[in-house]
């Protein structure tokens, strides 16, 4: 009998330890929990951590991450509206909210989640592009013309951008967060990562930018030569402009030094009229009498008798 009662005795301390053991669980932070009973959800998801309760043997506890996580696409080859090609490295983040929802819908498959996200997010990246040119994919909406990395001006294009991808990737999300809640995931955020052209663009994308570049240096060129056209004829101008001031003083000074010297020359005159009368003439001769001049003169004239009484002299 003694044994006995130490049998049960062992018995009931070791299923009170399987109880234990069995009964409580620990939830970690950034994680929260489904609780199950024979494979059907029992009360709300825990979220809180720290130790919790359970029935033994009965209950199934189902860890889910509560913290953000990543989904990263592979990149695809998608046609633009203007019928261009391009590769698409999408990703984006999300988190499940509803944690029983989330196990009814997807199974608790972290797997499954990303292939869901895949057809939902891909799908709608892959409309949205399909829908709008080449331009709107590869500019943000706060770039400038003069900053496109790409070097594809909107003209060049042929189109003016209306979005850019920044506000491209925000509908995406609008579009795709839609869809997530009835699998108990919340879509926070959509993001084109990379953008890259197939071969044959590439090329053509290539001869573009150069094209545009030398488009840019002839502008640039032009400007130049009409800055350069402006100044120098902003120097001509004011060079005749100087030369203009200069002529004029020079006139002036001319002209009042003209004028004192026929007032000297008149003061001189009214002096000695004979003599000067006599010093013009002599300096008439000089202008008119060379080394090898020959004279032919008339015997009234006043430089012959000037001449013949100097020889009789």
């Amino acid at each position: 009998m003694k044994q006995i009662l130490q049998f049960l005795l062992v018995g009931l301390v070791l299923m009170a330890v399987l109880v234990v053991y069995d009964g409580f669980y620990i939830l970690e932070e950034g994680k929260q929990v489904v609780v199950t009973q024979f494979g059907a959800p029992v009360g709300d998801p825990v979220t809180e951590a720290g130790l919790h309760l359970k029935m033994p043997f009965l209950q199934q506890t189902n860890h889910f991450e509560k913290k953000i996580q990543i989904w990263d696409g592979d990149p695809n080859q998608i046609p633009t509206n203007d019928k261009t090609f391009v590769f698409l490295d999408v990703t984006a983040r999300w988190r499940i909210t509803d944690a029983l929802r989330y196990l009814q819908a997807v199974g608790g498959s972290e797997s499954r989640a990303q292939s869901l996200l895949d057809d939902i997010i891909g799908g709608t990246v892959r409309d949205m592009v399909n829908k709008n040119n080449l331009i709107e994919i590869v500019r943000s909406s706060d770039w400038s013309e003069a900053t496109m990395s790409v070097g594809i001006s909107a003209e060049s294009m042929g189109t003016k951008p209306v979005m850019g991808r920044d506000k491209i990737a925000d509908i995406i999300l609008k579009i795709a967060a839609q869809a997530t809640p009835q699998y108990g995931i919340e879509l926070i955020d959509v993001m084109i990562k990379r953008v890259n052209y197939i071969e044959s663009v590439r090329t053509k994308v290539y001869d573009r930018m150069i094209s545009e570049r030398k488009r840019i240096a002839a502008e640039k060129r032009s400007k130049g030569e009409g800055q350069k056209a402006e100044i120098l004829g902003t120097v001509e101008k004011e060079l005749k402009e100087i030369m203009s001031g200069a002529n004029r003083e020079a006139v002036t000074i001319k002209g009042k030094a003209d004028a004192e010297a026929t007032k000297i020359y008149g003061l001189a005159y009214s002096q000695d009229a004979d003599f000067y009368e006599f010093l013009k003439t002599l300096e008439s001769y000089e202008k008119i009498i060379g080394a090898n001049t020959s004279l032919i003169l008339s015997s009234e004239s006043e430089l012959y008798k000037y001449l013949n009484n100097v020889e009789g002299k």
